[in-house]
């Protein structure tokens, strides 16, 4: 995957706000990457170009070797369900679902065949140690098996690139250090991993911290 001179502005009434200023950035499949910086720095919004939730106001994004720019807004949509995960500070669990069903939702929209839905909800549960708690309701997990329940969901159509937003953000010490341990798990199995992170500790156990500040990168770091 490849950023290439990336620009995103937003309008703002009369005049125009630039969230990324010409960021170019190349992301190798099986790397982790963290993306840090302060607030307003333009993280999240590159987490949402990188994962075809939004689209460059210019430049070029490269994705498997695609121009995103040459998608329609279908396409685009098919090629982020099959191939994106998506982690969030918040979990975003549906209350009224078993958790087994809040990780089966993203197979609604691949259109895979019903019989297949409950086979891979618990292979992904079981891959980051939930399996046991497919029939509870995310009101019974606590926050650690909840970002657990929320990265099985992100993994249950196998995609190739997993993006976390803040993961731990919501979390104790120890629940995060849980949830870090399961990503460099999930890294080591061969997922591309990108994070936006505040936490230092966290972007340190990735192989590149990429640094953005005013929309621009400023530093990469290899560790």
């Amino acid at each position: 995957m490849a950023l290439v001179d990336v620009v995103r502005e937003y309008p703002r009434g009369a005049s125009r706000v630039v969230a990324l200023a010409g960021i170019s950035l190349e992301i190798q499949a099986g790397e982790k990457l963290a993306i840090m910086g302060p607030s307003g720095s333009g993280k999240t919004t590159l987490l949402s170009i990188l994962g075809c939730l939004d689209r460059p106001s210019a430049g070029e994004h490269l994705f498997e070797g695609q121009s995103v720019k040459s998608l329609g807004d279908d396409e685009l949509s098919r090629l982020r369900n099959r191939s994106v995960g998506f982690v969030f500070q918040a979990f975003h669990l549906i209350p009224q679902l078993s958790v087994a069903e809040n990780v089966e939702t993203p197979l609604l929209y691949e259109g895979a065949a019903l019989s297949e839905w409950r086979p891979r909800a618990l292979r992904a549960l079981e891959r980051v140690g939930l399996a046991h708690r497919a029939d509870h309701r995310p009101s019974e997990l606590s926050g650690g098996e909840a970002q657990r329940a929320a990265i099985a969901r992100a993994l249950v159509t196998t995609p190739r690139l997993l993006l976390a937003d803040e993961p731990t953000g919501n979390l104790d010490t120890a629940t995060g250090e849980e949830i870090a341990k399961l990503l460099d798990e999930l890294n080591a199995q061969g997922a591309t991993v990108v994070l936006v992170t505040h936490n230092e500790a966290l972007g340190r156990r990735a192989r590149r911290v990429v640094r953005l500040r005013d929309g621009r990168v400023v530093s990469e770091e290899r560790q």
